[in-house]
């Protein structure tokens, strides 16, 4: 990475430049397209070949954890050459990269995941440090291997650890070497929020004390609290109140994102003292069970870490198995949400982004087409991202690691002696179709290169709302019936909206969106917005809420329709703080009351199916069953849109406020009646630059417009044909055509 100062300089072949989102390499903007290849899985005289493997399939550079489990040794001496074992020679296997024109991606940790045993951490700090395991809720011990980032003892093992590998990596950094980046840990806070553990032993509860107080002072402490910080301790050690509290629960979350965007600071710190002047890295988290509905909550866990920082990026974790309808919305919007948390130089990456088989169990207990990846590349190329590091490339062999303990198996890892049984080049070197199919695929992607490297994605005047508060769902107390109740109602309606209705809408709908940072927005002196300026929201905002929505959100969303702009909200009508204080800053201004939910329900009273129907202002070929409905008392001036039949009260609205306007639709809408969204949208001044005439839905584009020309980008992500011809503003680019089931096409326009 070159510094402010050096920009003005001209670069040196191989210097890596991060420039308004883009990567230059010695200037000129381009692609890093990696592949994950595990040296200390293969023999070394397996690494040559596994590299030209890569090579081969169109990839320029490599990544590779860097396991400190793998170079610690049983007395606690690193091996970091290879004295011990061949396949602990790390420089060796740098410089090999180099040597064959690849470059280099380092992922040191301290913690690395990817199925090693305590995450990549050497059994020895558990037991030397047993205090460093955080407790959680009511006193209960962690049941991962989660370590307390902040315990002194995990610190200077941490350090003395990544001091001993960046003596490796940094005199092998580009420009002089082919190392262009260092990740920063792994996943952090991930074990954390899955585990529903929050660090609360003694050192994270004394620290979050002293949050408290610096934030609200040590009488607004005691308030928050219900009483002195002893209750706080008791509480928390007991299960009581105030722990319980959604204003608890709130400040919790909230200290969590700071306590990780600290450590991840100290790393950084760290590793630039050290000599480590290449791009620094960070894995956000969040996908699983083949959706990213739950990625933004890696986002709002780690984005205070990486936003606006000089020379850091965010890059994704992606696991969504087969692209299809479902979730083809989950790739695009967290797409758009990562980004919209950058500061302007910051480039969008993935730094785990799924490829192979789909088989991990190494069970057949699923395939993933070639297909897939794909598809899953083009549109995050599409959408802006510059580096995908492409995970797992390569299988290999768990080496069996001395002084293991008894647990079954003598090797690194758990996952027995083959790893990576799904990667496109399996265990025993054998490419499957899945290597076809990326080698394929970067063929293509070369040929557009200069555009994919420098290009936007052409986008209509829409913004898809986020809000980071949103999705501090990780931790919820066992006997917190109302924090239960309020993580629900957030997982329920947030984002996507309920059903995902919404997103697939947009998605599905042919629209093409940039996320908004309405948090950021709202509150540009807090300390989620620090760092880098959040961009303007366009004249329409559509936005999936529950309850919950904080009230500078509220007032700013009020705001914004007041001077002009619109606004589109789905799920619930807000009416509390995301501390459980009453807010209805927003329903208020429009007018709107809550007159009750209607919800699906079977019980002693009988059945009941809740059915919207249209109204004269926006009628409907048929009506519609949904799955819940928010009935509202709305002012005169409002036009219904929507009626639930059983009540007939209305719960979908438009209604206007100073110079622009509202509409609530205040169900979950199905998404597979498009000319219905579509019909919305158009009431607000929104339609699609990019028009698809098809006879059937699953057709997804990226238009994606540069210096160096255009390019659409179309998949099929449906398992039929789909007949069908596009536009761009009102331009035939694509005359009528049969889309094969899960093809693609590239398009210049």
């Amino acid at each position: 990475m070159s510094t402010a100062a050096e920009r003005n300089t001209h670069p040196r072949p191989g210097q890596i430049t991060l420039r308004g989102g883009r990567i230059e390499v010695g200037g000129t903007p381009s692609l890093l397209l990696a592949g994950e290849v595990h040296y200390f899985r293969l023999r070394r005289d397996e690494w040559a070949g596994r590299l030209t493997q890569a090579k081969d399939a169109g990839l320029d550079t490599i990544a590779s954890y860097i396991p400190w489990i793998w170079h610690e040794l049983p007395n606690g001496e690193l091996d970091l050459t290879g004295r011990t074992c061949p396949e602990r020679d790390l420089p060796a296997f740098i410089d090999l990269c180099g040597s064959l024109g690849l470059r280099f991606l380092a992922r040191p940790g301290p913690f690395v995941m990817a199925e090693l045993k305590n995450e990549g951490v050497p059994h020895r700090l558990y037991r030397e440090h047993p205090d460093a395991r955080p407790t959680g809720w009511d006193g209960t011990s962690a049941p991962t291997e989660d370590l307390d980032y902040h315990h002194p003892g995990f610190l200077t093992e941490a350090e003395r650890w990544l001091g001993a590998a960046f003596e490796v990596l940094a005199p092998r950094q580009a420009p002089d070497g082919p190392m262009v980046g260092v990740q920063l840990d792994n996943e952090v806070g991930m074990l954390a929020w899955v585990s529903n553990t929050p660090h609360l032993d003694d050192i994270a509860i004394s620290n979050f004390l002293d949050w408290l107080t610096d934030r609200h002072g040590p009488d607004g402490t005691a308030k928050l609290l219900g009483g002195d910080p002893d209750q706080l301790v008791a509480a928390v050690r007991g299960g009581g109140d105030p722990a319980q509290s959604l204003a608890f629960h709130h400040e919790l979350g909230l200290w969590a994102r700071d306590d990780f965007a600290g450590y991840l600071r100290h790393l950084e710190s760290f590793a630039r003292d050290r000599g480590i002047s290449a791009p620094l890295l960070i894995n956000v988290h969040g996908t699983g069970g083949g959706r990213g509905t739950t990625f933004p909550i890696g986002i709002s866990q780690l984005a205070p870490a990486y936003r606006g920082r000089e020379g850091v990026v965010a890059g994704s974790d992606y696991y969504l198995g087969e692209l299809t309808v479902q979730n083809v919305t989950d790739l695009y919007l967290c797409n758009a949400i990562l980004a919209c948390v950058n500061g302007p130089d910051q480039p969008a990456t993935s730094l785990e982004f799924e490829v192979g088989t789909g088989d991990y169990g190494d069970n057949l207990d699923g395939l993933s087409s070639p297909e897939s990846g794909v598809h899953k590349t083009l549109l995050t190329l599409g959408q802006g991202n510059r580096l995908i590091n492409y995970y797992l490339l390569t299988g290999g062999r768990n080496p069996v690691i001395e002084g293991s303990r008894d647990d079954g198996i003598p090797r690194i890892a758990f996952t027995g002696e083959r790893h990576g049984f799904a990667a496109p080049i399996d265990p025993e070197g054998r490419t499957t179709p899945a290597f076809d199919a990326l080698a394929s695929l970067l063929e293509e992607v070369r040929e557009y290169e200069p555009i994919l490297a420098t290009g936007r994605q052409l986008t209509d005047d829409v913004g898809f709302g986020f809000v980071a508060d949103h999705y501090l769902t990780e931790y919820a107390h066992p006997a917190a019936g109302d924090r239960r109740e309020q993580v629900d109602d957030l997982e329920r309606h947030r984002g996507f909206g309920a059903r995902d209705a919404l997103g697939r809408a947009i998605v599905l709908g042919g629209y093409h969106v940039d996320a908004v940072d309405l948090q950021a927005i709202a509150d540009p002196a807090s300390a989620w917005s620090a760092g880098t300026a959040a961009s303007e929201a366009p004249r329409t905002i559509v936005l999936g809420t529950p309850r919950t929505l904080g009230r500078q959100v509220q007032r700013r969303l009020v705001d914004h329709v007041r001077a002009g702009g619109n606004l589109l909200l789905t799920g619930l009508l807000p009416d509390r703080d995301h501390d459980g204080t009453p807010c209805t800053i927003l329903a208020d201004a429009f007018g709107l009351a809550s007159a009750g939910v209607r919800v699906d329900r079977r019980d002693a009273s009988g059945p009941y199916w809740p059915t919207v129907t249209g109204s004269g202002s926006f009628p409907l070929d048929a009506d519609l069953r949904v799955a819940s409905a928010q009935l509202l008392q709305a002012p005169a001036e409002a036009t219904v849109l929507l009626r639930e039949l059983g009540s007939g009260l209305p719960c979908a609205v438009q209604t206007p406020l100073g110079a622009g306007s509202l509409i609530f639709v205040g169900c979950d809408f199905p998404a597979a009646h498009l000319g219905n969204w579509h019909a919305l949208f158009a009431r607000l001044g929104v339609r699609p630059r990019v028009r698809i005439d098809a006879d059937r839905a699953g057709l997804v584009t990226v238009p994606v417009t540069s210096e160096h020309g255009n390019l659409l980008i179309t998949v099929n992500v449906a398992p039929y044909p789909i007949n069908a011809s596009i536009s761009v503003d009102e331009h035939e680019v694509q005359p009528l055509t049969t889309f094969p089931a899960r093809g693609h096409s590239l398009l210049p326009w």
